[in-house]
């Protein structure tokens, strides 16, 4: 079966979400995107975990709502500590197999900390005694550092990671398979690191909504025999069934070029070496972006692909291509509208994204639009770079589609397209 999987999503009770990030949205918006399986997000926070409690537990680490749609247990958690006598601020993923497992996770955070404040807790403990700590609890709990790159929460990023794998994690290292990509960064910009090669690149959402130009935007694409939680984390470990991820544009995500948000400064790594990592606007450092932290610590050329990498596909959402090329917000009727025409027609967003053919689209929605889809699956539309916590946007024919996104979702309920 093909599994179409993002294992790094949010709940309500973390901060900066949604309000109705719950469990029936998730499902719904997860099936209209067309993942058939999700993380939980947040199995640490008391009130989430009772309703995960509520799914369906067949005891084989997949739970279920009442109509099928799967879920694996999966938590984020940020490290806060100092080593070497820098400040370190690392965020990792957590997978459990089971909530026997999930309760001593819990119990053991407790010990360290509060819970119940956010769904992304804060811990002062350092990554090596994280992760034997856990693996003493369960030893199929599995560790993945999150969105690795990011300047101030991924374990290779600028201001509070590291320089390797080996330094993060010390002696706990050989209990490490994988790690997450992060928006800002592609599998093909990981490969220019050869010491990452014995770890799987895997690609989530961290979504903190619901809406299908979020949940899902990034993730991966199994073909296993039957779905469990063993099958799926034997499937990153040993990259047998794991089929591809589903990547943005690392231009898309929020840190790919250095810069400053409030200067409106964003720069390349040369452009930043030229300035001496100065910003010319407020005359203080510049945030130095993902792009910038793989060159210093590259050893490969770009286009160099290991021998066993696992393919990927790059696209950006399905809604941001509508909001660009009808010059409306992403969350708007209008664009809603177009959303589900095609929805009607071809079933899924990824169907639409990857699947559907120039032909069929232009029956549903203009030439212009239908045109933009096919570019988007070509990685052939161009992306102005995020920076400094910036998304980047997509230019369509010279111009850039400005972000009016809000908090707010769509005015209209899913009853008026279908």
């Amino acid at each position: 079966m093909k599994i179409f999987a993002d294992l790094h999503i949010h709940s309500r009770f973390s901060r900066a979400t949604s309000k109705d990030l719950n469990i029936k949205n998730l499902e719904t918006y997860a099936k209209i995107k067309g993942l058939n399986l999700l993380g939980t997000g947040d199995f640490t926070h008391p009130e989430w975990i009772k309703e995960i409690k509520q799914l369906n537990d067949d005891g084989n680490g997949i739970f279920k709502t009442a109509t099928g749609f799967n879920f694996l247990l999966q938590t984020e958690i940020s490290l806060v500590y100092t080593q070497d006598g820098k400040g370190r601020r690392i965020h990792h993923i957590v997978y459990a197999p089971d909530l026997g497992t999930v309760d001593q996770i819990t119990e053991y955070l407790k010990k360290h900390g509060r819970v119940d404040y956010d769904g992304r807790p804060i811990f002062s403990i350092e990554s090596p005694e994280f992760v034997y700590e856990l693996k003493k609890i369960n030893q199929k709990i599995e560790i993945v550092p999150a969105h690795a790159w990011t300047p101030w929460f991924g374990i290779f990023g600028s201001m509070s990671g590291f320089d390797s794998m080996e330094k993060c994690f010390k002696d706990q290292t050989k209990e490490i398979f994988a790690i997450e990509t992060g928006l800002s960064s592609d599998p093909e910009m990981n490969w220019r690191l050869s010491a990452l090669d014995k770890y799987t690149l895997m690609s989530n959402s961290d979504c903190h909504s619901f809406w299908p130009w979020r949940l899902g935007r990034e993730a991966n694409v199994f073909e296993l025999k039957t779905l469990n939680y063993d099958s799926v984390m034997d499937a990153i470990k040993t990259r047998e069934g794991f089929l591809l991820t589903i990547e943005v544009d690392p231009s898309y995500g929020k840190y790919h070029f250095d810069g400053h948000r409030n200067c409106g400064v964003y720069f390349s790594p040369a452009e930043t070496k030229k300035n001496n990592g100065i910003c010319p606007a407020c005359r203080k450092p510049l945030t130095i972006g993902v792009l910038n932290r793989v060159e210093e610590l590259a050893d490969r050329p770009e286009g160099f692909k290991p021998e066993s990498a696992v393919d990927f596909k790059k696209i950006i959402p399905l809604s941001e291509i509508l909001s660009a090329i009808m010059n409306a917000p992403v969350h708007s009727k209008k664009v809603f509208a177009a959303y589900y025409d095609l929805l009607k027609k071809f079933h899924t967003e990824f169907n639409i994204l990857l699947d559907a053919e120039n032909e069929e689209l232009v029956k549903v929605v203009d030439e212009k639009i239908a045109d933009a889809i096919m570019k988007n699956r070509n990685a052939d539309i161009k992306i102005r770079p995020g920076y400094d916590g910036e998304y980047g946007v997509p230019v369509f024919d010279g111009i850039v589609e400005e972000k009016k996104e809000t908090k707010k979702g769509p005015q209209r309920g899913l009853g008026e397209f279908f």
